[in-house]
């Protein structure tokens, strides 16, 4: 049974209160019924069973039965640098890897993205990748919903990024170590940032960026593989490799 994510400003036990499109969804999509049981989170690791109690125009109402918490984490995060991808292949690619439980989401702005997003359509692209990390989430029910940052460039993401994290770049035509053996983290406050590039390939002036900030070069193999191709296959290895998939 899916998940329904709820901002933790609804839900104030015993009970919670739906609204939104969510409220539409439940109502209109759905069709719930009142004394029927749905599991909902808020995003922060706490899921709650509720059984519903009032369906109205205005909110869907439910009563708490149960409250879980999320379990510890046995494995370090996996935040994911994707170079902009364009048409829906973007969105596929959040859909997926969010399914496959990526944490942390950095749009990348490369020298090659065919997709450079203009300054005033930033927040509705920021709005609906958002969403649709929300929806895969949900489908596949995680505990959380990944964090989507604003599209950055390679320096500016590798300048902020997180310590005790190990950065490792995927290119083509390049040298590089297996997937399957570079080095993870071993401790579980540690993070795998890997960076995917666009259709085009990294610019050799970011390739330059990268080795200078000590990233880690990797590879998949002899094949070139699409763009949103090479990101799937590489957030499932680390996943696996990480225990998350095991």
């Amino acid at each position: 049974m899916p998940v329904f994510f709820v901002p933790p400003q609804c839900i104030t036990p015993p009970t919670l209160s739906i609204t939104g499109d969510l409220l539409s969804h439940l109502r209109d999509s759905l069709r719930v019924t009142i004394g029927e049981p749905l599991w909902f989170g808020d995003g922060q690791g706490t899921k709650y069973r509720a059984e519903i109690t009032d369906v109205s125009k205005q909110t869907v109402t439910g009563r708490i039965l149960e409250t879980v918490q999320e379990p510890l984490r046995h494995t370090p995060r996996l935040i994911f640098g994707q170079s902009l991808l364009k048409g829906e292949k973007m969105a596929w690619v959040i859909q997926k890897a969010t399914e496959l439980g990526m944490a942390e989401l950095m749009p990348i702005e490369s020298r090659h993205s065919v997709v450079q997003l203009k300054a005033d359509r930033v927040d509705h692209q920021l709005a609906r990748w958002q969403r649709i990390a929300l929806e895969a989430a949900q489908q596949s029910e995680q505990w959380r919903v990944p964090t989507i940052t604003p599209p950055q460039s390679l320096a500016a993401l590798l300048a902020n990024r997180a310590s005790g994290n190990i950065t490792l770049m995927l290119a083509e035509r390049r040298e590089g170590k297996s997937l399957q053996t570079a080095e993870l983290p071993q401790d579980v406050t540690g993070s795998v940032l890997v960076l995917i590039g666009p259709e085009g390939g990294w610019s050799q002036e970011e390739v330059t960026i990268a080795e200078q900030a000590n990233v880690v070069p990797i590879t998949l193999g002899r094949h070139i593989l699409r763009a949103e191709t090479a990101a799937i296959a590489a957030i499932s290895i680390l996943q696996s490799r990480l225990g998350v998939l095991s």
